[in-house]
């Protein structure tokens, strides 16, 4: 039986311990937060032991699940390695580049199970596309999000785009050639609306939206390639693909569309999608990378990447508000 500790049990974390009760192989052995009243809560609805010291649960456990504000990530996360223990951390991985590289290191080190939170990469609507061929030349993004206090402490980059810019990362898997970006605070002392253009090497270009004080929520992907317009509603969990039509199209809905070329069968496929729970899929998936010691879904350099890439973001946004200075490498 896999033992399992969870670090912080407010908003999210709740989410975390209710989801580990109803998997399989693990034994939920304790949790560490330091605020009484929501331990005492936790304590009393799931009957989970509270431990009082971050060192003790530490050693009681195999493995950590760690829901904690960004800024306490990097401590939790290399006290957990040094004593060998598998690490699953909330994304982003840690606050700074230089702490995630000494994260980096330490994984290499230890040889344990090292996964970052995108929880996204779990949203059944992407997971309709797993054996689909998606190579995008042109991806837009809208995540929109209504203000809430709660996260403000960090930039919309950190705390919105970079479920979108791990994604990207993972489906073009190409190395970034340039990065435009600008943005605004509106309610708080950081960004909280921003648009962001990745260009890749490979030619696919990105554009990317945020928004956290919008009056409704959207989070979509649309990805345009070859012969095919692939859409993603993360929210609604809906995908549906828009191609020529070809080989085993038959049972597909198709109509026919003249263009300059001739005449074109164009068919439209809407992949099902299974009602999962995302984050328990990605708990699971945790699960079964140290049980059955394979990879895990999205590894410590996966989350290096993304909040690279989001870092690169930031400095942008900073160079445009201390004088204009170009936004563009």
């Amino acid at each position: 039986m896999l033992k399992i500790g969870i670090f912080g049990v407010g908003h999210l974390g709740k989410f975390h311990v209710q989801n580990w009760l109803k998997i399989e192989g693990v034994e939920l052995t304790g949790f560490y937060d330091p605020n009484d009243a929501v331990a005492r809560e936790v304590s009393d609805s799931y009957g989970i032991p509270r431990f009082e010291c971050v060192e003790d649960l530490l050693d009681a456990v195999d493995a950590v699940d760690i829901v904690v504000p960004t800024d306490h990530h990097f401590r939790l996360c290399e006290a957990a390695l040094r004593r060998g223990r598998h690490v699953f951390v909330e994304k982003p991985m840690t606050q700074t580049l230089e702490q995630a590289r000494i994260i980096l290191d330490l994984v290499k080190e230890s040889g344990v199970k090292f996964q970052v939170g995108h929880v996204e990469r779990f949203n059944p609507a992407l997971l309709a596309l797993r054996d689909r061929p998606v190579q995008p030349m042109f991806i837009e993004v809208h995540r929109l999000a209504e203000f809430k206090p709660r996260g403000t402490e960090t930039s919309v980059i950190l705390d919105l785009m970079i479920h979108d810019i791990d994604i990207i990362l993972h489906l073009v898997r190409s190395e970034v050639k340039q990065i435009h970006a600008s943005g605004v605070a509106v309610m708080t002392e950081k960004p909280d609306i921003a648009n962001v253009r990745i260009e890749f090497n490979n030619g696919c270009v990105a554009n990317l939206t945020s928004s956290r004080i919008s009056m409704k929520r959207m989070r979509k992907m649309r990805l345009f390639q070859k012969d095919a317009y692939i859409g993603i509603d993360f929210l609604e969990k809906k995908t549906e693909i828009i191609k020529m039509k070809g080989p085993g199209d038959e049972r597909l809905f198709t109509f026919d569309l003249e263009t300059p070329q001739g005449l074109r069968t164009i068919a439209i496929d809407n992949p099902v999608v299974h009602e999962d729970n995302a984050i328990r899929l990605e708990l699971t998936a945790f699960r079964d990378a140290i049980v059955n010691n394979t990879p895990v879904a999205v590894s410590e350099l996966d989350g290096y990447m993304a909040l690279d890439v989001a870092h690169q973001i930031l400095q942008k946004l900073e160079q445009s508000s201390q004088g204009g200075l170009s936004t563009s490498e």
